[in-house]
């Protein structure tokens, strides 16, 4: 993320012409993504869904005959499902039914890591969910956790589904670095996407977050149309948002879900 935070600021001096051609040559999706830093161990309950160009996806499901709603968990950067399985574990616990895939290349999906790569990726995850496993999107709340916020708010522009929760994510990948749109070409533009979202949506954010700072959080809450919510959590940073929050976090995720329509 430094090296990354380190291109974009250049760009923003020396103009659009070097970032047209780092855009082609890939260097940003390379600077930008870290499936290497996730783990690659095989998650409990496996599930492979095929895409259309012949490559798969990893995915897991957890169904819960007493949920109400299904979580649908976008993960961060630096982890994928082998990292996350008592994660998946707690949300159960409190009442979930849970399905999340692993985005190209991260943990045991193929392919190569892109923002247009990891939509289509959740578009065929979205019908699979719907059509294999049986789940109304309706039912569906979406859980995006920083990168993860960009995908999910892609599926919410895309699909009817019961929520969104936005945990620790930003306005878009540029102004993590410059805070402001000062360039013209950028990747998950959750800012702008968010007044196109029709679904209750619930904000999630430290005000200690050294990766992704707090602005952004409270101009997403801003950008989502009523009804929404939000956690604030007061000295919280990126990677300890959960824990610092403890209960205050699962009370947030279950108060909300108790609040969307039926």
């Amino acid at each position: 993320m430094r090296a990354f935070r380190r291109i974009v600021a250049m760009l923003a001096l020396v103009g659009c012409g070097a970032l047209a051609a780092l855009w082609l040559t890939g260097l940003v999706d390379s600077m930008l993504y870290y499936p290497q830093m996730a783990s690659r161990a095989e998650p409990r309950g496996l599930i492979r869904i095929a895409l259309p160009d012949g490559g798969t996806i990893a995915a897991v499901y957890r169904p819960n005959p007493k949920a109400r709603h299904t979580i649908w968990f976008f993960h961060g950067n630096a982890e994928a499902l082998g990292d996350l399985d008592p994660f998946f574990d707690e949300l159960h616990a409190r009442g979930f039914a849970v399905f999340a895939y692993d985005y190209p290349d991260y943990g045991l999906s193929l392919g190569k890591p892109s923002e247009k790569g990891i939509n289509q990726a959740s578009t065929v995850a979205a019908a699979y969910l719907r059509d294999t496993l049986g789940v109304p999107l309706e039912s569906v709340i979406l859980c995006g956790r920083s990168l993860g916020g960009g995908p999910a708010v892609e599926v919410a522009t895309q699909e009817k589904v019961a929520g969104l929760v936005l945990q620790s994510t930003f306005m878009s990948v540029f102004r993590v670095v410059t805070q402001r749109k000062l360039l013209p070409f950028d990747q998950f533009e959750n800012l702008e996407k968010l007044p196109r979202v029709s679904c209750p949506v619930l904000v999630m954010h430290g005000t200690a977050d050294e990766v992704i700072a707090f602005a952004h959080g409270k101009a997403l809450f801003t950008a989502a149309k009523e009804p929404k919510a939000h956690l604030w959590i007061e000295g919280a940073r990126h990677n300890d948002f959960t824990a610092i929050a403890g209960e205050r976090y699962w009370r947030a995720l279950q108060e909300f879900s108790a609040s969307l329509p039926k």
